[in-house]
């Protein structure tokens, strides 16, 4: 991740982190350049998954059908059963 000076727009490098959260976390940085030194604080956040994690989103699967009726529950195998055959 490059990181460029908010003053100059000189390169600039992240001294510390600080992790607020998981999803957030504030970067300390500097300015590279001797004659501009400036420091200022970023912030890093998480949005959004562009596509869900496969582990993830096969322990959704399992749980929305575990939440079926049980009736829905055997329709739907019988569907995915017959849709491997043909």
């Amino acid at each position: 991740m490059r990181i460029y000076c908010t003053a100059c727009d000189h390169k600039g490098r992240i001294s510390s982190r600080e992790e607020i959260t998981r999803g957030y976390v504030k970067l300390y940085c500097q300015c590279l350049d001797a004659q501009c030194g400036h420091t200022w604080v970023s912030e890093l956040t998480f949005k959004h998954s562009l596509r869900p994690p496969g582990q993830r989103f096969d322990t959704l699967l399992l749980e929305r059908i575990r939440s079926l009726p049980a009736e829905q529950q055997q329709e739907l195998f019988l569907q995915v059963g017959s849709s491997q055959r043909g």
